[in-house]
């Protein structure tokens, strides 16, 4: 007998909605707890993974009791209701945990009170969008009749086009326009209406279409008042005991001015950028390294200019040219609009060209400058963007740049007397690298360790009295950097007790754009602030290598396949291959993301810039990789689609362990090509492509996964077939729980420990295992 099937017009839109909703809440949520963390790529990966834990929770767990209602309509209305007061709270909760924890703004949170706050903050949005994927699959497969596999396909290939459309939109539209409060209320209106139109049963009356515009009506006017007031009360949680004078956004981050006695801060994703006035930093910033040439011409000065360092390098007699680099315009603009007096006489200076590049890019793009003195003032390398400024790479391209007898200038956290052993560590892996470039180094001791360094040896000056002597001669008039000051920063025995300690020795590694490791030593050193636990863990896995790490894996992998061909028979064994082949997916899908954005981020530094395109492409990705299998392979019968589905999903898990390596390999191949052409092919092409090709292998897979996981499981549509809509959450969720895994280990530790083409190789051998198990799986594929 014919089963009538609902037809249901709005369910695309629906769909949509779910995938377009829950990618902008991620990028707003995840741009907000970068302030309360303050950006290190320990808090990323944490907060990624519980991102990703709690929305497998609710796909798995919640989405099989959502998928017991009787009429699932009633459940996807009654989840998006739920966002509609979700995502707000959620950002009042992220900006008030540091009252929880009795914290101070700018002060960082500890690895425990971080997973925690993250965990809490995100649990109620996170589970109710997960769980909308299996009531939204629950929805599909009412109302259009369709079997399990096909509602889940359906549901994915339409959660990843508003996934693709909601990135860019949040990128290029929402977030420099308005604030994270006005974004949420906006997505809670569209949810809301949503709910409205979902519970109402069409072809709708007239009077319920016109409720329903007029509900739409009053929240266009209702948001930008309700936005303005909840942005107030939020940031008083945020700034608490601060005078905060302005807060906005760029496409970097969020900036925030901060008065506090007679001085004002901006922080930039909470972290304090520059302080005004601050005349020691300035001073120091810059002089200890102009004074070390006999007469400076020509300077590139990347940050810190705002808060003096430049107009201190402009006291300088000889200076002819200083090349000043910002990356954030918001940062020059506030320095035009609040600091008028100081920096606009600086950078209306004859001899000041400025650009609102990124420093690295600006050094390799520029063929035909050298300079005399080049001066990083920029904070230590505690995130992938700014490491990418301490690395072996990047001193290479600085030397370059030099003139013969020229200097070369950076400074990062040092200590007054005791060096501990943590500080001692990070401490001579940047040493050893600027040595492995430069022949001639000093350092200059204090709570800011100075490197400087020359092309050749003898070319720096070594003694105190030189340099005052030179201070003189010049007639700079210096407060901190003066002729009292200076014999006590650089006392010989002083200068070679610090030396000593920061002695590199042939276990030290070089900090490499490729192996980025000097990030995750000031991880440790960071770690040593809140307990001895969280040292020893960092300072233990830090130390494992490569060898003894990719054998423990490969063993661990063996043993699952193992008791998965020794456990499993025919149906079961499908199951668990399929099952298998989600999570290894998830997890290389989430690596791939983060292996393109840290690859790009180490090459070219605006990844923020290229962040909507990349997500874009690589959600557009899924979708057309999704869209291909299920026209292929979900309209097959039974038997023949299970057959054809294990070979494909063989083939694409061994695609799957080669992708990884051949990302990474084409991604630095294509650096090499620095001509100008060939950097805005490879930004705007090459990298957009591996996006898309990236997410094309997740989406392509998902669906034949989907079927081989429900087997002949069908849902008919019928009120009686209720129960077995009730696990059409359980392979989302397994693809979650492997992403939720892979985030941790692939930002957090594989990539800064062991490298970009280490950490392809793992997640390959990581995909080895289900391809085993599916070619065992064969036999039973038969049947």
């Amino acid at each position: 007998m014919d089963v009538r099937v609902p037809r249901y017009p709005p369910l695309p839109w629906v769909l949509v909605l779910i995938g377009f909703t829950a990618v902008i809440a991620q990028i707003v949520l995840m741009r907000e707890l970068v302030v309360v963390f303050r950006g290190n790529e320990i808090s990323f990966g944490v907060t990624l993974a519980c991102w990703l834990l709690w929305t497998a929770v609710g796909s798995g767990v919640l989405g099989r009791l959502v998928g017991r209602v009787r009429e699932p309509r009633h459940s996807v209305a009654l989840l998006q209701t739920i966002l509609v007061v979700a995502f707000p709270s959620t950002i009042l909760a992220v900006r008030a945990a540091g009252i929880v924890f009795g914290t101070t703004p700018g002060e960082i949170l500890g690895p425990g009170p971080m997973f925690l706050g993250s965990f809490v903050a995100l649990s109620v949005f996170c589970v109710v969008s997960g769980a909308l994927f299996a009531a939204g699959s629950r929805l599909h497969a009412d109302t259009r009749g369709s079997s399990a596999s096909e509602a889940t396909s359906s549901v994915y290939l339409f959660e990843a086009i508003g996934s693709g459309l909601g990135g860019v939109l949040a990128a290029l539209v929402l977030i420099p326009h308005l604030t994270s409060i006005d974004i949420a209320l906006v997505l809670s209106a569209l949810n809301l209406v949503s709910a409205v139109v979902v519970s109402t049963r069409f072809p709708a009356s007239r009077k319920t279409a016109a409720a329903i515009a007029a509900l739409g009506a009053c929240l266009v006017v209702a948001v930008p008042f309700g936005g303005r007031a909840l942005e107030s009360v939020s940031l008083r949680y945020l700034w608490r005991g601060f005078d905060l004078v302005e807060s906005r956004n760029s496409v970097y981050g969020n900036i925030a001015v901060v008065a506090t006695g007679d001085t004002e801060s901006i922080y930039e994703n909470g972290v304090v950028v520059t302080t005004i006035p601050d005349p020691a930093a300035a001073e120091e910033a810059v002089h200890f390294a102009l004074l070390q040439h006999p007469s400076p011409r020509r300077l590139l000065l990347v940050g810190g200019g705002i808060g003096g360092a430049l107009a201190e390098a402009l006291k300088h007699p000889s200076l002819e040219h200083v090349d000043y680099v910002e990356l954030d315009p918001e940062i020059l603009r506030l320095g035009a609009e609040r600091f008028a007096d100081t920096w606009l006489p600086v950078a209306s200076d004859p001899r000041v060209d400025i650009h609102q590049i990124d420093g690295r890019l600006f050094v390799q793009r520029a063929p035909h400058l050298y300079y005399d003195a080049i001066i990083i003032n920029l904070p230590d390398p505690q995130t992938a963007q700014l490491n990418r400024f301490y690395t072996a790479d990047f001193f290479k391209t600085v030397r370059f740049r030099l003139l013969p007898n020229g200097v070369f200038s950076f400074h990062v956290t040092g200590a007054e007397n005791y060096v501990s052993d943590e500080l001692a560590e990070f401490l001579r892996c940047v040493n050893k690298t600027l040595r492995s470039v430069f022949r001639g180094v000093k350092v200059i001791p204090g709570s800011a360790i100075h490197f400087i360094a020359s092309i050749e040896p003898g070319i720096l000056v070594g003694d105190a009295d030189d340099l005052i002597e030179e201070l003189h001669s010049r007639g700079i008039d210096t407060k901190y950097v003066s002729e009292h000051y200076i014999p006590f920063r650089m006392m010989p025995d002083r200068v070679d007790d610090l030396l000593a300690q920061i002695e590199p020795t042939s276990q030290t590694p070089l900090n490499l754009d490729a192996a980025p490791i000097a990030y995750y030593f000031n991880s440790v050193l960071w770690s040593t602030r809140f307990h001895e636990s969280y040292r020893r863990l960092l300072y233990r896995v830090g130390s494992f290598r490569f060898l003894h790490v990719i054998i423990a894996v490969a063993l661990a992998l063996a043993a699952a396949v193992a008791v998965s061909v020794w456990r499993f028979r025919g149906v079961r064994r499908l199951r668990a291959a399929a099952g298998g082949s989600v999570a290894a997916m998830g997890m290389t899908m989430i690596g791939l993301q983060v292996l393109l954005l840290l690859a790009f981020q180490a090459l070219y530094g605006f990844v923020y810039h290229q962040l909507a395109i990349l997500i874009a492409a690589f959600m557009v990705g899924m979708a057309l990789g999704s869209r291909l299998a299920i026209r292929r392979y979900l309209r097959d019968d039974e038997p023949v689609a299970v057959r054809r589905g294990v070979r494909a999903l063989l083939v694409l898990q061994i695609v799957a362990a080669v992708f990884p390596p051949l990302l990474v390999v084409l991604a630095f191949v294509s650096s090499l090509f620095d001509h100008p052409m060939g950097v805005i092919t490879i930004v705007n092409v090459v990298f957009p492509a591996l996006a898309l090709l990236s997410g094309g292998l997740g989406g392509y897979q998902f669906p034949l996964a989907s079927r081989i996981y429900f087997g002949r499981t069908t849902h008919s549509g019928s009120r009686a077939d209720t129960g077995r809509g009730a696990g059409l959450g359980a392979v989302y969720a397994i693809d979650l729980a492997g992403a939720c895994v892979g985030a941790v280990l692939v930002s957090a530790y594989f990539i800064p420990v062991f490298g970009f083409i280490f950490t392809a190789t793992l997640m390959s051998v990581v995909n080895v295992a289900p391809a085993v198990v599916l070619a065992s799986s064969l036999r039973a594929a038969q049947g």
